[in-house]
Parts: C-alpha cells; sequence; structure tokens
C-alpha cells in the first residue's frame, strides 16, 4: 500500500512538473508579442449580480461562447464546452440515468446524482431547488449560446451554495435566428434530429428550439431517448419596458442505468452492466414543463427592475439498481417570485453601483417508495410522503468606486430555509419541521494597477444545507430521516490576477483557500443507494490558470489548468489528512482552434490525474489523458447555409472511466466505485440554415 501511494504521488509531481511546464510555453512566448489589429474585446457578465466588465469583477468568473460550446460538438453534455474553464470538474457524462455531476473547487462533488453546492440558472429563471438540488438534464444543449461560470462562494447572491453557480443563456430571436434543420448520427447509436428558428415581428421577438435524441450508450443497460422543446417569446411593452416568456418542455422516457462495477468485472468487461442493473431493467423516466415570466422596466424608476415568476412540473421515477426499496417516484411542484432592482448612486461623493433584490422559492414532492424482487415484480409501499421546502431570501450587493483605479464590491444574504416532511405511510420520522436561518457576506476590492490588469481578492462566507435525498436515509435507517445532519458552512479567501498581454492573450489567475465546518459527505454508496453524514472540518486549498491566446489571426489556444489539494481536517474515523475522493489534484485542458474562411478545426486534450475512491484513500482510479478532434465546413447553397460538422472523442482510444461512485462500499479493493468510458467515439451532423431572400 505505501509503495503504492508513493507510486500515485511520484506521478503526481511528474504531472505537475509537465503542467507548469506546458502552460509557461504556451504564455510566456506571447506575453512578448507585438500589438496588433486583433483586440481583446470586453466580455460583459451578469452572474456577478451587476453587470459589468468580466475583469473589474473580484472574483473568478469565465463566459464561455457560442462557438465553444457548438461547433462540431456531439452536444451529449454540457461538460463539452465547459472543460476550458479553470477549478470545473465534470463526472457522470455517460449514464443519462444519474446525468452530467459537476464540482467547483470540489463542491458537488458528492451527490450520486443531482448537482449539489451549485446554483443553477437558466435564461434568468432558477433550476436550483430550495434544498439545494439541481439538475442539468432540461438544458437545451442545442440552443445554449453562452454561459457564465461563476466559481466561489455565491450564498451572498444566490443562498444555499459554497462552489459556485452556472447561467445559461439561450437564443430569444432579438440577433440573427433563421430556421435550421439538423441531424446527428455517431457511435454507440447516437441519432438526433433537431430544429430551431426564430425572429422580430415589430415589437415581438421569439425562439423555438427542439429535438430528439436515441442513444444506445458504450454499455449494456445504458440506453436513453429524450426530447425536449425550448421556446421563449418576447414583447417590448413600450421604451425601456419588456415582458419575456420561457415555456420548456422534456420528455426522458427511457434513461436506463448500468451501474457501478468492481474492479474484477471491469477487467472481465468494461461494457458489461451490473447483474442487478440488468435483472431489475434500473433506470429513470421524467417529463418535466416549465414556464416562467421576466419583467424589465428602466423607465418608471431611476434604476433597473425585474421581477419573475415561474412554475415547474417533473414527474419522476427511477428504479435503482438492487432489489428491495428500491423503486421511487415522485410528482414535484417548483415554483417561485423572485424581485430585483439596480440603480447607481452616491456616497460620500464616491459612486456605487448598487442591487438590492428578494426572493421566494417552494418545492413539494409527493413521494413514493416501493419494494421490489430480484426478478424485478413491485412489491409493497416502502414510503409514501409528502416533502415540502421553502426558501426566502433578502440580498443586496454595492460596487463603490473608491478611486479611479481601486473599487469595493460589499455583498450580504439572509437565507431562510424550511423542510418539513409529513409520513402519510405511517412511518415514525425523526424531524416533521427543521429550519435554517443563515447569513452570507462577501467583500472584496479590485485594484486596476494597469489599463489592461486588474488585481483582486475577496472573502465569503457560504452554507450548504442538506437536500431531502441526504436528509431522508432510506436503506440504513428504516425510512427515517437522519436527525442529525446539519448544514455545512464554508469560509472563502481568494486573490486573484486578470487582464490582457499585448491584445493576443487574456488571463485569469486565481488563488484560493476555502475552510468548511461540517462537511457532509457520503458515508456509504450501495448500487447507487447513498448515505450521507457530516465529516467534521476540511480545506480546500487551490490554484486555476485560464489562457486565451490568439496567435495568429486563424490559430487561437486555449487553456486551463488546475491545482486541487482537498483534505479532512477532522473526520470522525481518524483520517485527517486524507485527501476528499472523487477529486483530482490535477485537471489541465488544452485547445489548438483553427478558422479560415468556411473551415473549423480544432485538437483538445485533457489530462486528470488520479482520484481516491473512498474517504480512506486505499485504493484510487487511475488518471488519464484524452486527445479530442472536432471541425466543421461551411457551404452557401443559394442564399442557405449548409453546414458539415464532425469530431472524434478520446482519438487514441484509452480506457479510462467517466465517472466514481465515492464511497461505493467498505471494501475498497472490491467495491462497485467504476463506470467505466467509451473508447473512440466518432459523430457527425449536417444542419441547414434557410436564410431570408
Amino acid at each position: 500500500m505505501l509503495a503504492e501511494r508513493r507510486a500515485t504521488q511520484t506521478r503526481d509531481r511528474g504531472l505537475h512538473c509537465g503542467l507548469a511546464a506546458v502552460v509557461v510555453a504556451l504564455t510566456v512566448p506571447l506575453a512578448g508579442a507585438q500589438e496588433t489589429s486583433m483586440g481583446v474585446a470586453p466580455v460583459e457578465v451578469t452572474a456577478t449580480g451587476l453587470i459589468r466588465d468580466r475583469a473589474e469583477a473580484p472574483m473568478a468568473v469565465t463566459v464561455v461562447d457560442e462557438a465553444a460550446l457548438q461547433d462540431g460538438r456531439e452536444r451529449l453534455g454540457l461538460d463539452e464546452g465547459l472543460k476550458r474553464v479553470p477549478g470545473v470538474f465534470f463526472q457522470n457524462r455517460y449514464n443519462f440515468a444519474q446525468n452530467l455531476r459537476i464540482s467547483m473547487r470540489g463542491f458537488g462533488a458528492r451527490g450520486a446524482f443531482g448537482i449539489r453546492g451549485i446554483r443553477l440558472r437558466v435564461d434568468g429563471l432558477p433550476l436550483t431547488l430550495p434544498d439545494g438540488q439541481s439538475q442539468i438534464d432540461t438544458i437545451d444543449l442545442e440552443s445554449a449560446q453562452r454561459v457564465e461560470v461563476l466559481r466561489g462562494p455565491s450564498s451572498a447572491l444566490y443562498g444555499n451554495a459554497a462552489g459556485g453557480m452556472l447561467a445559461v443563456t439561450t437564443p430569444d430571436g432579438r440577433g440573427s435566428a433563421p430556421p435550421r434543420a439538423s441531424v446527428t448520427g455517431g457511435s454507440h447509436g447516437l441519432r438526433r434530429v433537431a430544429a430551431s428558428g426564430g425572429g422580430t415581428s415589430g415589437a415581438w421577438n421569439g425562439h423555438v428550439s427542439a429535438w430528439h435524441l436515441d442513444y444506445d450508450g458504450y454499455r449494456d443497460q445504458s440506453r436513453t431517448e429524450k426530447m425536449m422543446l425550448n421556446s421563449k417569446a418576447g414583447y417590448q411593452l413600450g421604451p425601456g419596458r419588456r415582458l419575456e416568456t420561457v415555456f420548456t418542455a422534456y420528455d426522458q422516457p427511457t434513461g436506463e442505468d448500468p451501474g457501478g462495477l468492481t474492479r474484477a468485472q471491469v477487467r472481465a468487461d468494461r461494457r458489461q452492466a451490473d447483474p442487478d442493473a440488468e435483472a431489475l431493467d434500473t433506470g429513470q423516466s421524467v417529463d418535466q414543463q416549465r414556464l416562467g415570466l421576466i419583467y424589465s422596466d428602466t423607465a418608471s424608476l431611476p434604476g433597473e427592475l425585474e421581477l419573475t415568476t415561474f412554475y415547474a412540473r417533473r414527474d419522476f421515477e427511477q428504479q435503482l439498481p438492487f432489489p428491495g426499496p428500491s423503486l421511487i417516484g415522485y410528482e414535484r411542484d417548483f415554483y417561485g417570485t423572485s424581485a430585483e432592482y439596480r440603480d447607481q448612486a452616491r456616497l460620500a461623493g464616491l459612486p456605487v453601483d448598487w442591487t438590492l433584490g428578494t426572493s421566494f422559492r417552494e418545492q413539494r414532492d409527493d413521494r413514493e417508495r416501493f419494494n421490489v424482487s430480484g426478478n424485478g415484480e413491485r412489491g409493497t409501499k416502502a414510503r409514501d410522503a409528502l416533502e415540502q421546502a421553502t426558501s426566502s431570501a433578502l440580498y443586496g450587493q454595492a460596487d463603490l468606486g473608491l478611486t479611479d483605479t481601486v473599487s469595493m464590491m460589499v455583498g450580504g444574504r439572509y437565507d431562510h430555509v424550511r423542510f418539513q416532511v409529513d409520513e402519510r405511510g405511517g412511518g415514525d420520522g425523526a424531524f416533521d419541521d427543521r429550519s435554517y436561518d443563515e447569513f452570507s457576506a462577501s467583500l472584496g476590492p479590485t485594484w486596476s494597477f494597469h489599463p489592461r490588469h486588474q488585481l483582486y481578492a475577496n472573502v465569503g462566507t457560504a452554507f450548504e444545507t442538506p437536500t431531502f435525498t441526504e436528509l431522508v436515509d432510506a436503506t440504513a435507517n428504516n425510512n427515517q430521516p437522519e436527525a442529525e445532519l446539519k448544514p455545512q458552512k464554508a469560509v472563502n479567501t481568494e486573490v486573484g490576477l486578470k487582464g490582457v498581454v499585448s491584445e493576443r492573450l487574456r488571463y485569469e489567475l486565481a488563488a484560493y483557500r476555502v475552510a468548511t465546518e461540517d462537511e457532509i459527505v457520503v458515508n456509504e454508496n450501495d448500487d447507487g443507494s447513498a448515505t450521507y453524514r457530516n465529516a467534521g472540518e476540511t480545506r480546500r486549498d487551490g490554484i486555476e490558470l485560464g489562457a486565451e491566446a490568439f496567435a495568429t489571426k486563424n490559430l487561437t489556444l486555449t487553456s486551463a489548468y488546475t491545482w486541487s489539494d482537498f483534505r479532512f481536517r477532522d473526520h470522525p474515523e481518524g483520517l485527517s489528512g486524507n485527501r476528499l475522493p472523487g477529486l483530482p489534484e490535477h485537471n489541465l485542458f488544452l485547445e489548438a482552434a483553427w478558422e479560415q474562411g468556411p473551415w473549423m478545426a480544432a485538437v483538445e486534450t485533457e489530462a486528470v490525474s488520479d482520484v481516491y475512491v473512498s474517504d480512506a484513500n486505499e485504493v484510487a482510479a487511475s488518471g488519464y489523458g484524452l486527445v479530442h478532434l472536432r471541425g466543421q465546413y461551411e457551404l452557401s447553397l443559394g442564399g442557405s447555409l449548409l453546414t458539415l460538422g464532425a469530431g472524434i472523442q478520446n482519438l487514441f482510444d484509452r480506457d479510462y472511466f467517466s465517472n466514481i461512485r465515492v464511497n461505493a462500499s467498505d471494501d475498497a479493493s472490491t467495491g462497485a466505485f467504476y463506470e467505466p468510458a467509451p473508447g473512440r467515439t466518432i459523430h457527425a451532423s449536417v444542419s441547414l440554415t434557410f436564410q431570408a431572400p
């Protein structure tokens, strides 16, 4: 065991040095490049609470544009375009019953499914529930045109999250959005048809995107079928006043779950499913609709007022890969309202940009659970409960201009989160009503010591409540809620540098430390039915480096490197000093993209170091290095535009794991921790955009 750890450490040191050399080799020659006409345009962000240039925000924030999200992509997961963001790590890409799992600065890695510790927003409306859990399956990958990634504590703005937030934007028809149809096919039975289009007519604007996906999957018992409609319509009520509606319908009748494998099973057949998964036909089905209204007004008041309201309905059923109380289902109502006002003022003669907001969210889960026999027959009802979570908040943020070059950001938020459980099946729950009152704050200066370079620092507090899934421990406690699980609280300290070098290189560098108390971790993950506990204190130290270099008029180089040292500081089982499982120490992304006329081609590489599979740090899943290719060609046809796209993932056919089921067993040598990823895969697409005559 000691020899294995030393070997791992040696590999990590070598990888660390190698990655540093690559980053230096990429950036140093460009630092002295001569000025050209290829100016780096300012990038405006809104996820930081105030609309401003990304360089002026005293926090780590990255914007990913439409070309990086769409051109030549397979579009099976949001990770395809977001791997270029430092500090973000993805797992579970190819399991469409558990869905993509995102972690930022180590927050969000614990969930067996869904996303924890990160707030998600699409077109100004929240995807994150009051209990802190998010599902990412209803994001329209076919029309996503922009993603803002805010890393670090977002509780001061958005509440109940310690890792950060994602804000996704889809078209609204006010730009160029002619009708478009496309067909995509690829390895392992990938088949997708899609259509979209939009435009403006007088005071009206709108956009519609619709698609159907069939995918057989790499492993047995991993097929999925999805359909989605995403639409937006807006009306200009008058000068400065606008109303927008967003409607999304999502249907996943089939989403099979192949389960995790042991090392021995992986060696025998990487493509096999867990035997119980096949016997029980494990997987999920989802049917969801969401309607939202957004009213913005810059004319009635001195500043800008924004009012939102939304309602979502989700019907869900899932068979977990084990007999017993393993068939779960719920009908969920999720709705809420919010109001936000932004304005400018002067304080003691100094300029202030400020925002003030309030929000209310409620989720109601009508939940059932059934016992299932070893041959898949449904038996008696194991649980019948109504779970209700509400959150209400008041928050504010201000940017104070202290001098021409120094500004100070101050933010604060108060959250009241309440959980209620009505065990209608006669269960004797350990709680029926639980409330949390939390205050979060952030403070950070930005110093523009050069017109093209900014130095910033910030300190912020964050909290993260347990989700209903984590509070109710059905397997270990005979359907009784886990009474002792407490919210985790974190303090984040960060310094960063961002700027532009000689109009040829945009860079961002951040170093941070996050100290967390009562960290919520996976206690045990038995065939996907996880239990949770508070592990005491953890500390996260990290460095994030991102760079985008315009080497020539046609060639762009992009890099993102993350070093993470996430460790238990106090663990109930004496594991203090161990690394948090499921997260790599080193993560590197490099891309070279070439564009000339109608042609686009890109080569991407990613390197991920080993990850431990359990808190004990006894066994590590091997790291991996992958190379991907993508490209497209555009051809004019009688005024319309034909686009041919293609790509190869995992060019050199490497074996690796797309997901680790953390703490899947007490025995780290035989546990079913591993979900193998596909080898080399290909895809191709054809799309036709109809231009107006």
